[in-house]
């Protein structure tokens, strides 16, 4: 029987070389995510030069993750189903053109429109190629370390993207933003032919529409009853039936999936407490990212009446931070476990949201940028312990299934965050900000101030004997059939004179 890493010595020249296959995979990633952050910075001048209102911005936002967390899963178990490499550059090659459209859009509506085109390539991304990843690397340490690479650049992409917006917003339009994808895509779907080998999941699950859709009728009621709820009304009958779908959606999912042999998503996975914990987390952590950014971008440039440039440049902090302890989470989760990094994580993002919670008009720019080097050390701790802890103990089968939920839980709480942003600070109703905008957003600072608590208790509860129990249960659950003992994948590649066919054996981490 041999290993994955084994089988690439097999391989033809091309396809041996393990850390550029997870260069490849990175790049992916840096696109998606820079995509995300740089887009906060552009907000203003996005609603200036369309004349938006702020739920226009917030759907600019909540649009892309909106729809990028609802095809997620699907696209996942998509990809072991039909082969990573396919999806992986289809998914590049949609991004890409989305990306070009966004950077034509002729105003908000359109734009909104595109930004979910971009979406459904993104969604094709990040889980396929963390089954990549899982894939080629096979030995519990070398993975690790691969995955810690992979949540650095989640950290670095993060802190760089306000920056590398606001750059480019100031100097050749918002648009820039997306035409800086077009040749990165291109480069990453010519590489990926190259140099990726193409694998299947030995499980292959059929399509489940039924699930799929309650899905997207679940995580659609619940965003847009956020954003649209303060200026409609919350007691109009639009709100309400958008609240409506949210709860029904969620509940017809739960009680769908529960009885379908091959769901979109398996509910046994959530019988684990520290798969459930990293699904929580992420969507806490990422609310609060999605919030951070959404309000401060505000503030920087409507009230202390900065440049996008020079209000990217002030986050400069947060993007060292990232770019620093992103991989020194990574580290630590492979010598200390996860539950260190969540712990000074959540104490930092604590710190940082508290010291929001008192901002003014006139906050010391010296104390600010303290607060966003404090913030930059949370969110560069988060990544590595919630990708390791989601996929450790599944079976690598599996691991494309888990990383996608992981992945959506990311998304949703981005929309969330943004969503909430809105609401609770209330220019969600009023459309504009108030001359009073720095008060208004205390609320959710101390909001966030309780997310962070609650990500130290998922924490401390995740690495609790009750927790690492109940992960070796599920793990049992899941084991595959004795005729996939190994997760056998099928891997198939192009060579200059014809096809070859192999196979390779995946071992869970």
């Amino acid at each position: 029987m041999t290993t994955t890493g084994q089988h690439l010595t097999q391989l033809p020249p091309r396809y041996r070389h393990k850390f550029l296959i997870l260069a490849i995979c990175c790049m992916s990633l840096l696109i998606v995510s820079m995509d995300t952050m740089a887009i906060n910075v552009a907000l203003p001048s996005i609603r200036h030069d369309f004349g938006s209102d702020v739920a226009g911005l917030q759907w600019t936002i909540d649009a892309y993750t909106l729809v990028l967390a609802s095809f997620l899963i699907l696209s996942g178990s998509t990809a072991d189903r039909i082969g990573r490499r396919r999806t992986f550059q289809l998914g590049l090659a949609i991004f890409t053109l989305g990306s070009l459209l966004c950077s034509v859009a002729p105003g908000v509506g359109w734009l909104i429109v595109f930004r979910m085109l971009q979406a459904l390539g993104g969604s094709m991304l990040n889980p396929v190629a963390m089954s990549i990843i899982t894939a080629t690397f096979t030995e519990r340490a070398e993975r690790a370390r691969a995955v810690g690479v992979w949540s650095a650049v989640v950290g670095v992409s993060m802190g760089i993207g306000p920056l590398v917006g606001g750059l480019l917003t100031d100097t050749v339009g918002w648009r820039g933003i997306f035409w800086i994808n077009i040749p990165i895509g291109i480069a990453a779907i010519c590489l990926t032919f190259l140099f990726v080998p193409e694998s299947r999941s030995g499980l292959r699950r059929r399509f489940d529409p039924v699930g799929q859709l309650l899905v997207i009728i679940m995580l659609a009621g619940l965003v847009a009853g956020l954003i649209e709820g303060p200026h409609l009304g919350w007691a109009k009958p639009a709100t309400i039936g958008l609240v409506a779908a949210f709860v029904l959606g969620f509940a017809a999912l739960l009680w769908y999936e529960r009885r379908r042999p091959e769901p979109l998503i398996d509910t046994r996975f959530f019988r684990s407490v520290p798969f459930s914990s990293a699904a929580l987390t992420a969507i806490s952590g990422y609310a609060s990212n999605g919030a951070f950014l959404f309000l401060v971008t505000l503030y920087l440039q409507d009230v202390r009446g900065f440049t996008p440039f020079s209000a990217g440049l002030h986050t400069l902090p947060m993007a060292v931070a990232q770019l620093l302890c992103s991989p020194l989470s990574g580290r630590l989760v492979a010598t200390r476990g996860t539950r260190l990094p969540l712990v000074l994580s959540s104490t930092a993002l604590a710190a940082a949201a508290g010291a929001l919670a008192f901002l003014t008009p006139s906050t010391p720019i010296p104390l600010l940028l303290a607060v966003f080097l404090v913030y930059g050390i949370a969110q560069g701790l988060l990544n590595a312990p919630i990708t390791t802890t989601a996929v450790s103990g599944m079976p690598a089968s599996r691991s494309g299934s888990a990383a996608a939920i992981t992945s959506t839980s990311r998304q949703v709480g981005t929309s969330l965050g943004v969503a909430l942003a809105g609401t609770i600070t209330g220019i969600g109703a009023s459309g504009a900000l108030a001359p009073d905008y720095a008060r208004d957003t205390h609320p959710m600072w101390w909001v966030i101030v309780g997310m962070a608590a609650f990500i130290l208790a998922l924490a401390l509860l995740a690495n609790s004997p009750l927790g690492l129990r109940s992960r070796d249960r599920v793990a049992h659950l899941l084991t595959d059939p004795p005729n996939l003992t190994a997760a056998t994948a099928v891997v198939r590649m192009s060579t200059a004179t014809g096809s070859r066919t192999g196979t390779a054996t995946d071992h869970a981490t």
